[in-house]
């Protein structure tokens, strides 16, 4: 059965119900796919449902109407997502992550999940793959600090880094659409095989959608390795780097004058002393 149709059972019953269904499918889920994960904590359901209508991630509308409701600002996903208990990572979780950078962000970043110095600081990409990302994309004039915002499929980490579950990543799935709609990104990014498998609904590997543009939603969206990958396996960096130069070209197609913003408000930053200067670059 697929998750979609799960979702919507669970959302028609009762409570008690719903603990019985999600306990009955999250053991056939783990037989059949042989992950041998231990078994996922059961959600606080209530009688109203998980969400107040089912998940996902490719419904994205512009509208910023979620399962939740409208959500008003990026502020306020954040405190929805830190009081988020829709899946199991919350149990384990020492700090959700819902996402950082300019709110008014030219380009939107999306990652797989937190890892360990994430949970730790309830700030995305801010490890060493954070470092590395910070460098990638200075080098085609973006920056958390001005024109880009950071965010991940799951706001949670995994335990010990494993992959999210198709469960995990859907219960989050109204977060990370409604961040899409509010900040209305000129052109995504996805890091890695697991964001751009969710984000296009494709079983594909990354080998194969990395450097090719796709449309979401009417907003072009292109894949590339994540930064960890790149720290493991440093025969990735050359085709990384083609990748940020082809997305770089659709940046400059998109709006001309994006380089000579971040010029100026990287200036500006540089003569405040590092500190962030709402607007500037963007």
């Amino acid at each position: 059965m697929k998750l979609r149709k799960v979702k919507v059972i669970l959302y028609r019953v009762e409570a008690k119900t719903k603990e019985t269904l999600f306990s009955f499918f999250d053991t056939a889920y783990r037989f059949v796919s042989a992950y041998g994960e231990p078994p996922s904590a059961v959600p606080e359901f209530k009688d109203a449902g998980i969400q107040e209508s089912p998940p996902g991630i490719s419904g994205a509308s512009g509208t910023g109407e979620t399962g939740t409701g409208k959500f008003r600002s990026l502020e306020e996903i954040s405190e929805k997502v830190k009081a988020c208990k829709n899946c199991g990572l919350h149990a384990g979780r020492k700090n959700a992550v819902p996402g950082a950078g300019a709110e008014q962000a030219f380009v939107l970043i999306i990652g797989e999940g937190p890892g360990a110095e994430e949970d730790l600081r309830g700030e995305p990409f801010v490890g060493r793959s954070g470092q590395l990302l910070d460098k990638m994309l200075e080098a085609i004039s973006l920056s958390r600090l001005s024109n880009v915002y950071i965010a991940n499929v799951v706001k949670c980490r995994p335990p010990g880094n494993r992959d999210p579950l198709p469960a995990e990543s859907a219960a989050c799935s109204e977060f990370l659409k409604a961040q899409i709609d509010l900040i209305k990104p000129k052109a995504i990014l996805v890091l890695g095989r697991i964001a751009a498998q969710n984000l296009l609904a494709t079983k594909e590997g990354i080998n194969r959608l990395r450097g090719r543009f796709f449309d979401y939603k009417g907003i072009p969206l292109m894949p590339t390795y994540h930064p960890s990958a790149l720290l493991r396996d440093e025969n990735l960096k050359r085709p990384a780097w083609e990748d940020l130069k082809l997305f770089r070209e659709k940046l400059r197609s998109l709006e001309p004058e994006y380089e000579r913003k971040f010029a100026e408000g990287k200036l500006k930053r540089n003569s405040a002393g590092g500190k962030h200067i709402p607007g500037a670059g963007n």
